[in-house]
């Protein structure tokens, strides 16, 4: 195919999820309340570790990796959404729709990846706590991150690559708030059967391969658990990956359900309306249920707040 001329398609129209006035107000205020939380809520967490010694483990170091990916995964497209709705200018031009759709797919990939990462780190805890601080030490957490990072460049360059390729005829709407790329592949008018193909194999290494190791890590902790005789310390072995795998099922969840309700549902307002729920709730809830379920965050809470009156 030839490569896509940018002044063929100088913008793109981003439909977002209402267009009723009444309704943009209240979406306006809701989203922007949530995205506050969310950015407030993330970089609390990152400050709560990072000035705490007690907490400088692989897991909390992971977990704030977590924090920094889901404010930049949010900041990808809520603030552009924001302001769509505010200005009532719902344009975006192909090379913004082309930066926005790299930067999405990177940080989603890297939120995948920690997950796993963090999933790892449960499972060497639980199954292997002996040589805990032998395996998970610094510089293999440090390679785990470096790891994720360039897995999640290679998977956005390639989404990059794929949609650069396409044509698109004419002015193109695009019924979300955001340039999804599954959307674009339905918008191009140009032969797209060799991209959708190349899309499923995509997803299936870059998400697939990583939802399957979390789901053996856990099938081993589980496994490990049930072999522990007294009640007491399965609770305190489950009470260890409670948090994480908490926010596993709300990431996979929603993942799942938005592929499932674009596969079922035809309104593509209802499917954008899906998406909103892995792009803004679920990086805006990781914060509270890492706070409210965990008791080291919660302590390192309060010394931090207690260091601060005090001075």
């Amino acid at each position: 195919m030839e490569s896509q001329n940018i002044t063929q398609v100088p913008k793109f129209l981003l439909l977002g999820l209402s267009d009723d006035p009444d309704l943009q107000r209240l979406l306006f205020g809701m989203f922007l309340f949530m995205y506050t939380v969310t950015v407030c809520g993330n970089l609390l967490i990152i400050l709560i570790v990072s000035s705490n010694r007690q907490l400088h483990t692989p897991m909390y170091f992971f977990l704030s990796n977590l924090s920094l990916i889901d404010i930049g995964f949010t900041s990808t497209t809520i603030p552009k959404m924001l302001h769509d709705i505010y200005t009532t200018q719902k344009t975006i031009s192909y090379a913004e729709c082309l930066i926005q759709l790299m930067f999405f797919n990177f940080f989603g990939c890297m939120d995948s990846m920690l997950i796993t990462s963090m999933a790892y780190d449960r499972f060497v805890a639980i199954c292997h706590p002996l040589h805990y601080s032998v395996i998970m030490n610094p510089r293999l957490c440090g390679l785990l991150v470096l790891a994720s990072s360039l897995f999640s460049f290679l998977d956005s360059q390639l989404h990059y690559f794929m949609v650069s390729q396409l044509i698109f005829c004419g002015d193109v709407e695009i019924p979300s708030f955001f340039c999804d790329p599954p959307l674009l592949l339905n918008l191009a008018c140009s032969d797209t059967s060799s991209y959708s193909i190349l899309v499923y194999c995509i997803s299936g290494i870059f998400a697939g391969v990583p939802a399957l190791w979390v789901l053996f890590s856990y099938a081993r902790i589980v496994s490990s658990v049930l072999r522990v005789s007294s009640s007491g310390g399965k609770y305190k072995a489950f009470s260890t990956c409670a948090s994480h795998l908490s926010v596993v099922c709300l990431f996979y969840g929603t993942g799942i359900g938005v592929y499932i309700s674009s596969a079922v549902v035809s309104s593509h307002r209802s499917v954008a309306m899906a998406a909103v729920m892995y792009i803004l709730i679920t990086p805006m809830l990781n914060p509270f249920i890492y706070s409210l379920r965990n008791k080291d965050i919660k302590r390192a809470l309060k010394k931090l707040l207690s260091r601060k009156t005090s001075m």
